[in-house]
């Protein structure tokens, strides 16, 4: 509410202020009690009656009259609801970053970084995690600033995130090198097995197929993060790319050194147990592909909705009746498959360690799942049916 100088007594406030009142005008009328009511009167029918009314609310907020001027802010909501103010503190040292005010009670977290950003623009807003408690839980996006267990003035905690990298580019790059590492020992390049063996073929089939399920893995992944996932955050650490391609290169190199080798050797049992492997292979492939289309089908494209997924007419998306995850179900059985057809010890090396960590992601979700749904289904486990 904005102060202006007082007039001087007697003189009426034509132009930026409050207009005359009633009991001036009736004095100009004669100072009678009659020349008031004539005056009132056509004011409240005339025109100008809108005028007198507001120049009495400009009197109420001056406090001339008080009792006007408390009835005007009950009906007016916009009055009443006073903006807030935040203040973001560092999580680490206390040192106030920055204090923001007149900040409305309806807006979000994602507005709050905007306006944060605008005096940090080295702190962009995926970089940035706002929270409650210096060491507590990053508050979402859309969380809304009145919704919070804060006052008037709300204390948030900043920590950087560091630089992020979008989830696209992180796919893409991750699944990209191990199907082209692969390919260098396939064709057997020189300086790998030597001048010998540089551009040669190996003679045994299952060298080939192996080959062939490995590219189509991760070509396969690659035009999923193109074209079918829909991602509930958009940017991770950019440190994480190093470790995650360290990982999916490290391990693609390692099994295609073996693999493809000029002394490899051939399944135990020779093209039955081939046979089994690729169709266990192709299957769990199917499985993996038909649940990320009913992931994708549950949320809309550019929100965050959640919700409960459940089988669809597709036989390969009955797995959700046991496990919580049965896209990562169907992964590890690709690697299995893989790992029977190749009989590679990396492969099998590989597998386990991609449960591991795909057991990990799983229970994560399953636990998010069961607080957040309160009818989630209780017969489903994490990522194997009826155990795990």
């Amino acid at each position: 509410m904005s102060i202006q100088k007082p007039h001087l007594q007697g003189t009426p406030a034509l132009e930026g202020g409050c207009p005359p009142s009633s009991e001036f005008c009736g004095r100009l009328l004669g100072g009678s009690v009659w020349g008031s009511f004539i005056f009132s009167w056509a004011m409240a029918v005339g025109p100008l009656g809108l005028h007198l009314h507001r120049s009495r609310q400009c009197q109420g907020r001056h406090g001339l009259l008080s009792s006007t001027a408390a009835e005007f802010d009950r009906a007016s909501p916009a009055q009443s609801t006073s903006r807030g103010e935040v203040e973001i503190l560092d999580a680490k040292t206390r040192e106030k970053l920055c204090f923001l005010d007149k900040v409305e009670p309806q807006a979000t977290i994602a507005e709050i970084k905007n306006l944060f950003t605008k005096s940090h623009p080295q702190w962009y807003p995926a970089r940035q995690s706002l929270r409650l408690d210096p060491k507590g839980k990053s508050l979402k996006d859309e969380d809304v600033l009145q919704k919070l267990p804060v006052g008037t003035t709300a204390t948030l905690y900043f920590r950087d995130l560091g630089a992020q990298i979008s989830w696209v580019t992180v796919f893409l790059t991750e699944y990209a090198g191990p199907l082209f590492i692969y390919l260098l020992f396939y064709f057997r390049v020189p300086f790998i097995y030597g001048h010998k063996y540089d551009f040669t073929s190996s003679r045994h089939t299952v060298v080939h197929l192996a080959c062939i399920c490995h590219s189509f893995h991760y070509i396969k992944r690659l035009l999923e993060t193109l074209f079918v996932h829909r991602f509930s955050h958009g940017t991770m650490p950019l440190r994480n790319i190093f470790k995650n391609c360290t990982y999916y290169w490290g391990f693609a190199a390692w099994m295609a050194y073996y693999i493809n080798h000029p002394l490899y050797t051939p399944p135990t049992y020779g093209a039955q147990q081939v046979k089994l492997a690729l169709a266990i292979f192709v299957i769990c492939q199917l499985g993996n592909f038909s649940i990320h289309m009913a992931l994708r089908d549950l949320r809309p494209a550019g929100s965050k909705t959640r919700k409960i997924p459940y089988p669809t007419k597709n036989p390969f998306t009955w797995l959700f009746l046991l496990v919580s995850c049965p896209n990562y179900t169907y992964e590890v059985g690709s690697w299995i498959g893989f790992a029977i057809m190749t009989q590679c010890l990396p492969v099998a090396l590989f597998s386990l360690v991609g449960f591991t960590q795909m057991t990990i992601w799983a229970k994560g979700k399953h636990r998010s799942y069961l607080k957040e749904f309160r009818d989630y289904p209780p017969l489903r486990m994490p990522i194997i049916p009826f155990l795990l």
